[in-house]
């Protein structure tokens, strides 16, 4: 195996967390993997695998190596992308990250916009929580992330273009009377959600301690929220239908509305065929997204 074919071994067995669940995911034999192992091990100079069981696990110095597996194999999968998007951007790759209420809200617009211009380039979206994909983006496994506020330790990188974003407090018609945000139910995201922290951040504010309930997504707080289950701070732009349908309304809550903007934020510098993607957002206003350079 070469060597980037050992560190996926590694990385996928992190994942998986066995030997064979990394095999499966390679397509390749567990004696394979385990070779990979036993050869990166010995290239490294420290056991990074040892026996628990009838299974193996990640030492303590192979859950550290593990950490800079994923930044090498996806650092090298943007050199490639760059260096094939040098020669001809509009056939390259672009490897996108998103929070859910982005990926449901910003980004079908988005792509298809410019996947219509850019039939050519091949576009893959990964939606996850805020604290899973800003660390895709500082191991290099995503070319451009679109979220919340970024982190303030991501080193090389930028923010390419922002677009309005306000954080409302919603509930059913009947939770306007006498609304007391300490005595009604907030409904919740999943953890690792920024709506969640910027939620919780709230109700520390208001020094409040009222009834919660955890949802499993964006799409299950609304719909609860429309079953009268509770009231949830939510962007506006996503409960615009339900707003308008008169299903939600706005509540007033000390502290709300909440200006919080969606960021674009790419790689420094990045590849070829991303930096057609933001010029192509920026250029079509439409899109509700301005540049930040």
């Amino acid at each position: 195996m070469t060597t980037n074919a050992r560190l996926r071994a590694l990385v996928e067995l992190a994942d998986t967390g066995s030997v064979r669940g990394a095999a499966e995911r390679l397509v390749v034999t567990e004696s394979a993997i385990s070779s990979a192992l036993g050869s990166l091990s010995a290239e490294v100079g420290v056991p990074l695998v040892d026996r628990h069981g009838r299974g193996v696990r990640l030492t303590p110095a192979g859950q550290r190596y593990t950490e800079y597996a994923r930044t090498i194999l996806g650092l090298h999968h943007e050199a490639v992308l760059a260096a094939r998007g040098e020669v001809d951007p509009e056939h390259g790759s672009i490897r996108l990250a998103a929070v859910t209420t982005a990926g449901e809200l910003l980004l079908p617009a988005l792509l298809a916009s410019f996947t219509a211009k850019y039939p050519g380039v091949n576009c893959e979206l990964e939606v996850a929580s805020r604290t899973a994909i800003w660390p895709m983006l500082a191991r290099h496994e995503a070319d451009v992330v679109v979220a919340g506020r970024p982190p303030a330790d991501l080193d090389q990188m930028r923010v390419r273009a922002i677009s309005p974003n306000t954080l409302v407090v919603v509930g059913p018609p009947e939770a306007a009377q006498r609304f007391d945000p300490a005595q009604a139910t907030w409904l919740l995201r999943e953890a690792g959600s920024g709506t969640r922290a910027t939620t919780t951040t709230l109700l520390e504010e208001l020094e409040i301690t009222p009834p919660q309930m955890v949802l499993g997504s964006h799409g299950a707080v609304v719909a609860a929220a429309v079953a009268g289950l509770g009231v949830t701070l939510v962007s506006r732009q996503a409960v615009r239908r339900e707003l308008e349908a008169g299903v939600l309304v706005q509540l007033d809550v000390p502290g709300t509305p909440l200006d919080r903007p969606w960021h674009i934020v790419t790689q420094s510098p990045c590849t070829g065929s991303a930096e057609l993607l933001i010029t192509h957002v920026i250029a079509h206003r439409e899109l509700g997204w301005e540049s930040v350079d």
